[in-house]
């Protein structure tokens, strides 16, 4: 599976390769990451033909948002599936993304056993 994730803070790279390691170490999953929405639009452009494939995306972003990224996104590939991801996850974010086509919308802090169940992983078991 590839997913390209779209977010503006660095660190949030660093977050998916800890937490998906085995994953990306056995090849189940393959990251693409883009620091906006811009970028994964361009990114896009060059990814087809889509195979397996999800974007996860934060909404707030200095630039383009990630709403109006997924309305653009939906109205070019309406096939991609789209997760949203927000730490402000109030009514008119979530209304929006549903609206234009995102499948979800995940709170920040991401919980990455959520995200595991939205990809159909398993959950790490933690000791």
């Amino acid at each position: 599976m590839r997913i390209l994730v779209i977010d503006d803070e660095e660190d949030v790279q660093i977050m998916f390769k800890q937490h998906f390691r085995q994953e990306i170490k056995n090849k189940e999953i393959d990251f693409i990451f883009a620091m906006s929405a811009m970028e994964a639009i361009n990114m896009l452009d060059d990814l087809q033909p889509f195979n397996t494939f999800l974007v996860l995306s934060d909404i707030n972003m200095p630039g383009m948002s990630g709403l109006e990224m997924v309305h653009i996104i939906k109205e070019t590939w309406p096939d991609l599936e789209i997760v949203m991801v927000t730490a402000y996850s109030n009514e008119e974010n979530i209304r929006k993304s549903k609206q234009y086509g995102a499948k979800d919308l995940l709170p920040k802090p991401l919980d990455f056993d959520l995200l595991r169940q939205i990809l159909g992983k398993p959950q790490k078991n933690i000791h």
